[in-house]
């Protein structure tokens, strides 16, 4: 493990040189007209996204890796020989509307997104803020040779959710996530390609730059025969100039919302989990 924390150490160092400071979003229950703000300080909760957007005509980077087990140590460098790596472009078209593209090594994912806020909550008004969230992927890793009656729709999948969150003080927040994907292709033969669940997250301040965040995915329609997991994602959120550098525990190595909820392999009773981080970047 010592030699997860001398890499954490080396990237906090290099985000820590960082010009912008994200510490200019205030992180009080309300501002200006009253709405309240900086329920989550990432776009992220840890796997599942959370209610936050980019502000009009900024681009953010994200930077995500999920290293492999740790439970195999040194015969894989407590999963460093298997990491899988997720670049995110999110651009924000108007404060209150994204559109994201990513590409992700795990299953060779390409990926576009739309996020988009419903209602803000208010002081003394609506109690919630609603965010819903789509997207479209591809997975470019099925082989024609093992699956020749492969097509190319059978490449796509597809994810709704509504992000409902609430910033129950300067220090708490919760959100839940009832959320709708779907597979045209699907890896285990008694699994519906439409598939069910609901996130739950929060995020609860330790002091100005750090908070802990915890998210889970509670699948409502995985098949019995299934060998996949529900997602629990446990991590630390640290915020330097210009960043927020996140980093966590969990039980799926995927990072698209249909990979983590739907294909999750991990089991945190066997020590089956795998560290990671999320490194985003605002221009």
């Amino acid at each position: 493990m010592k030699h997860y924390f001398t890499f954490i150490l080396f990237l906090v160092t290099i985000s820590l040189n960082a010009q912008d400071d994200l510490l200019s979003e205030i992180d009080t229950d309300s501002v200006g007209d009253q709405y309240a703000t900086a329920a989550f300080k990432g776009l992220k909760v840890v796997n599942f996204e959370s209610t936050k957007l980019v502000a009009k005509k900024e681009l953010t980077l994200i930077v995500a890796h999920r290293f492999g087990s740790i439970e195999n140590g040194f015969d894989s460098f407590f999963g460093l020989d298997d990491a899988v790596t997720r670049i995110n472009f999110v651009y924000g078209i108007t404060d209150a509307i994204n559109v994201g593209v990513s590409r992700s090594s795990f299953q060779k994912i390409y990926e576009a997104s739309a996020k988009y806020r419903l209602v803000r909550q208010k002081d003394n008004g609506f109690p919630f803020t609603i965010v819903g969230y789509n997207s479209i992927l591809i997975n470019s890793s099925l082989e024609e040779d093992n699956l020749p009656k492969l097509e190319f729709s059978d490449r796509l999948g597809y994810t709704a959710q509504l992000l409902i969150s609430r910033k129950v003080n300067s220090n708490f927040s919760f959100e839940i996530a009832p959320t709708f994907f779907h597979d045209n292709f699907v890896f285990v033969d008694e699994q519906h390609n439409s598939q069910y669940a609901l996130g739950l997250g929060g995020r609860h301040k330790l002091s100005k730059r750090w908070s802990v965040n915890v998210d889970y995915g509670w699948h409502l329609n995985r098949a019995d025969n299934s060998p996949f997991k529900n997602p629990l994602s446990i991590g630390f959120d640290l915020e330097t100039g210009g960043h927020v550098f996140q980093m966590h525990f969990t039980n799926a190595q995927a990072m698209n919302t249909n990979g983590f909820i739907g294909q999750a392999t991990g089991d945190w009773a066997d020590g089956d989990i795998y560290f990671g981080f999320n490194l985003s970047r605002v221009f």
